[in-house]
C-alpha cells in the first residue's frame, strides 16, 4: 500500500499570512535590549488628568462596570460622546441608536471593516496606513487599495485626481484617516469636501478614523467628514480616549453613524470582545465633559514637544516632516545617506540609543515608503531632549 503524502496545510489563516509580528513589537524588544529610548511606539510615558484616573477608581470601588456593562456601552458614556460631538462639531447623534463603545479604535476599525465589507470588496485607503488597516480588510475577504500621499512642500499631500481614479465599481468604502497616522497630514476643508463629493456621486459608505481629532496643531483645523453635505448617513466615525487623555490601555473607543450602520457594526464587534473596559467607561464619561482648557494645554503641550524633537532631528541631520496633527513626526533619512528605512530603525539602537519605526510598514508599495522613519514625541520632555541629544551624534 502506499502512502499517500501532501504538503501540510499552514497553521495561520492564508488572508492573514503576510502579517507576522508587528514592527511595534520588534522594535520595542529592541529598545528593552538595547536600553534604548523609544520613541517608536505612540504612547506616553505619563498618565492622563488625575480627576479622569480617579473617577476609574470611583467607579471600581462604587461596584460600576466591575460586571458586563451593556453591550452598545454604559448609557453614561453614550450619552457623554454624543454630547462631544454636538458640541465640537455641531452633530447630533442618539446616544441610544448612534453610537457604540468599542474596546479602543481599533476594535472599532475591526468591528466596522467585519461588517460592511464582503469578499471581493474594494477598499480605498490613504497610504501609508496603520498596519491593523490592512490587517482587517483582509480578515474580511477584502481588497484594499492604496491612495499614496506624497511629500509636497514640507508635508504629505493627497492627489484628488489618485483618488477619483483609484474607485471602481467593486469599490465598497473609503477608509479615511484624518489627522493622518504616521505622515501628521490634516485634511484641509477643500479636500474634504472633494472626498465627500466623491463618496455622494459613487454611493460608497466612508469610515473616518479621527482619534487624533484633539491634536492639531499651526492653525490646523480638524473637521469630521460626517459633517459634510450628504455625508452623515454614510459615514462611521471612530474616535478614542486613548489619544485625546492619554490613558491607552483602558481601551475605551467608540463609533457614532447613522442607526442602520451601528446596528451592522454591533452585530460584528458583539461576537469579537462582547464588552471590554467596564469601570474605564464610566471615567471616560468625565473626561470627554472636562473644560476646554484641558484640550487647550494638551495640545500646547504635544506641540511644544513636537518642536522640540523636530529641532533635534533636524540637527542630527533628518529632513523632517512637520505634522499639523497627531503626535509622529515623519522624517526622510536620505540626507544622512540612507535609503533603506528598516536597516536605518534596526540599526539605530545601537548607533545612537533611539528605536523609531520604518514607515515602509505602512505601505503596500513599500518603495514608496523606504527612506521615511517616524517619530513618537508623545513622552517626557527630558526624554526627548535626551533622545535628541543622541541623535545629534549621527
Amino acid at each position: 500500500m502506499t502512502r499517500m503524502t501532501s504538503t501540510p496545510r499552514p497553521l495561520l489563516n492564508r488572508r492573514l499570512a503576510e502579517f507576522g509580528t508587528t514592527i511595534f513589537a520588534e522594535m520595542s524588544a529592541l529598545a528593552l535590549s538595547t536600553g534604548s529610548i523609544n520613541l517608536g511606539q505612540g504612547f506616553p510615558d505619563t498618565d492622563g488628568p488625575e480627576e479622569v484616573r480617579e473617577a476609574a477608581v470611583r467607579a471600581l470601588r462604587d461596584g460600576r462596570g466591575n460586571q458586563y456593562p451593556p453591550g452598545p456601552g454604559v448609557p453614561e458614556l453614550r450619552t457623554a460622546i454624543a454630547a462631544h460631538q454636538e458640541r465640537r462639531y455641531g452633530l447630533s447623534y442618539d446616544p441610544d441608536s448612534e453610537v457604540l463603545v468599542t474596546a479602543g479604535a481599533t476594535e472599532a476599525i475591526a468591528a466596522t471593516l467585519l461588517a460592511l465589507l464582503e469578499p471581493g470588496d474594494e477598499v480605498i485607503a490613504l497610504e501609508p496606513y496603520y498596519d491593523s488597516y490592512a490587517a482587517c480588510i483582509a480578515m474580511a475577504g477584502g481588497t484594499r487599495v492604496p491612495v499614496t500621499l506624497r511629500p509636497h512642500e514640507g508635508s504629505f499631500r493627497l492627489d484628488l485626481d489618485e483618488l477619483r481614479a483609484a474607485v471602481t465599481d467593486r469599490t465598497r468604502l473609503l477608509l479615511i484617516n484624518t489627522p493622518h497616522n504616521p505622515t501628521g497630514t490634516v485634511l484641509t476643508r477643500a479636500e474634504l469636501t472633494a472626498v465627500a463629493e466623491l463618496a455622494v456621486e459613487r454611493d460608497l459608505l466612508v469610515v473616518t478614523d479621527e482619534v487624533y481629532e484633539h491634536l492639531v496643531f499651526d492653525g490646523a483645523e480638524h473637521l469630521p467628514l460626517a459633517s459634510f453635505p450628504g455625508m452623515r448617513e454614510r459615514t462611521v466615525t471612530i474616535g478614542s480616549a486613548g489619544k485625546s487623555f492619554s490613558f491607552t490601555g483602558w481601551k475605551v473607543g467608540w463609533v457614532t453613524s447613522a442607526p442602520g450602520l451601528v446596528t451592522a457594526v454591533r452585530s460584528a464587534k458583539q461576537f469579537l470582545t462582547y464588552v471590554a473596559s467596564g469601570p474605564f467607561q464610566y471615567a471616560v464619561a468625565e473626561a470627554l465633559a472636562l473644560p476646554e482648557s484641558y484640550f487647550t494645554a494638551f495640545r500646547a503641550d504635544m506641540l511644544a514637544k513636537r518642536d522640540l524633537l523636530a529641532a533635534g532631528l533636524t540637527e542630527a541631520g533628518f529632513e523632517v516632516f512637520k505634522p499639523a496633527g497627531t503626535y509622529f513626526i515623519t522624517t526622510d533619512i536620505r540626507p544622512l545617506g540612507q535609503s533603506d528605512g528598516f536597516a536605518f530603525c534596526r540599526a539605530l539602537p545601537e548607533r545612537a540609543g533611539v528605536v523609531a519605526i520604518p514607515n515602509a510598514v505602512f505601505y503596500d508599495h513599500r518603495e514608496e515608503g523606504a527612506p521615511f522613519v517616524r517619530f513618537a514625541f508623545c513622552k517626557r520632555t527630558e526624554v526627548l531632549e535626551e533622545a535628541a541629544k543622541r541623535l545629534r551624534a549621527l
